[in-house]
């Protein structure tokens, strides 16, 4: 049977002072209950811990050899007592964040720079990749906190709530060159002609997802699963692409962003994904999350 964490403390308190009183005043104890204690300790050791002398008491040997683990368990219990005050306070811990790329242009890091001024001592792990990994994860208790753009029909998984943080607009991107970069908005039908760069040969698996839904088939000539290569192309003037709102602020120079219809495209969700029960660190930062979402989209992309 496992030892109590009380025991201990009663053995240590009398090998301290010498006595049972002056372990009971110590502890804030009766005497007797200080030695009931005690001798329960002994019976789950098997051992006398302490010569009772006329004048309080001295370890045995066997208390001695008790001791040393007995003072090891005491910090190892004040030492997880600490490291869980750090994380109510947060003053420690680690958040494990996960995020959709174009989240990582601007929002994610904002939020996580104001989050890390605020929090220091909390270690702030990072993974890009898509919602649905994302949401896995977050569901087997991997992630803390996932920003992800889900599907508008499509609920959360069990488990898994979704904090509503921005919808995002799309743009296009088209060479500087291009006769509709200096457009304000563009339509898909004045594109239909464009080659497009997209980053999966299935393009319900892309941005164009709710297009090809509506029925607009682009006419793809290039596959691209970086950001870099994709605005690579663009400025070469080999296609145009769909690129996020906020991933706009990582847009090369000599590409130009025009923003879509949202008729033929619509804004996309962008949600902060967190369990049921968030860690005090996710809950600080989905908080900043959302400070940060409100100023971002500047209002002539929203």
């Amino acid at each position: 049977m496992p030892v109590s964490h009380g025991l201990y403390e009663a053995f240590l308190a009398v090998a301290r002072t010498g006595s049972f009183t002056a372990a009971s005043h110590a502890l804030g104890y009766t005497q007797s209950a200080v030695s009931r204690q005690v001798r329960s300790l002994e019976e789950e050791m098997g051992a006398e811990l302490f010569e009772r002398l006329p004048r309080g008491v001295r370890l045995t040997e066997a208390g001695r050899v008790l001791l040393p683990h007995a003072e090891a368990v005491r910090d190892r219990l004040s030492a997880a007592r600490a490291e869980l005050a750090s994380l109510r306070t947060l003053d420690g811990g680690l958040l494990r964040l996960g995020a959709v790329s174009s989240a990582t242009a601007s929002l994610v890091p904002r939020a996580q720079a104001a989050f890390r001024e605020r929090h220091p001592g909390v270690v702030v792990s990072r993974v890009e990749g898509p919602s649905a990994k994302h949401l896995g994860l977050v569901v087997a208790g991997e992630e803390d906190l996932a920003v992800v753009a889900p599907a508008s029909a499509a609920p959360p998984p069990p488990g898994v709530t979704l904090h509503h943080l921005l919808d995002e607009p799309m743009l296009v991107a088209l060479e500087r060159g291009h006769p509709y970069a200096g457009r304000r908005a563009v339509r898909l039908a004045e594109l239909a002609g464009e080659e497009w760069i997209t980053g999966s040969e299935r393009l319900e698996d892309t941005l164009f997802r709710p297009a090809v839904a509506a029925g607009f088939r682009p006419r793809t000539g290039l596959l691209a699963h970086d950001w870099i290569a994709k605005l690579g192309a663009v400025a070469a003037g080999l296609g145009v692409t769909l690129v996020p709102a906020l991933a706009a602020a990582s847009v090369r120079r000599d590409v130009a962003l025009v923003t879509l219809h949202p008729d033929d495209v619509p804004y996309r969700r962008v949600c902060a994904a967190a369990p049921a029960t968030p860690t005090a660190a996710a809950t600080a930062f989905l908080a900043l999350l959302r400070s940060t979402a409100t100023e971002l989209i500047p209002p002539e992309l929203s």
